[in-house]
């Protein structure tokens, strides 16, 4: 039993910073599609840099699992309507 909840909170340790990685590598990505001029609507333009912002701003504003998950959930909104995988 011992030997479980020591590697539990292994695992928890390694997976909170690998999820606060991806938040700049989403970030890029965004950043990038957006620079090339994408070919939506203005509102869909406006709706993917507005779920960027906010994604940003909970990225910055969160130090838990779940305030970065919260941010990749604005980022995946933001990338599905930009097209991006």
């Amino acid at each position: 039993m011992l030997r479980t909840l020591r590697l539990f909170a292994a695992i928890s340790f390694v997976a909170t910073p690998a999820i606060a990685y991806q938040c700049p590598y989403d970030m890029a990505k965004i950043d990038a599609a957006l620079a090339a001029n994408p070919k939506i609507s203005a509102s869909d333009l406006a709706r993917a840099k507005r779920f960027r912002a906010e994604g940003e701003a909970l990225h910055k504003a969160g130090r838990t699992k779940e305030a970065h998950a919260a941010a990749v959930a604005k980022f995946a909104q933001a990338k599905r309507i930009l097209g991006i995988q």
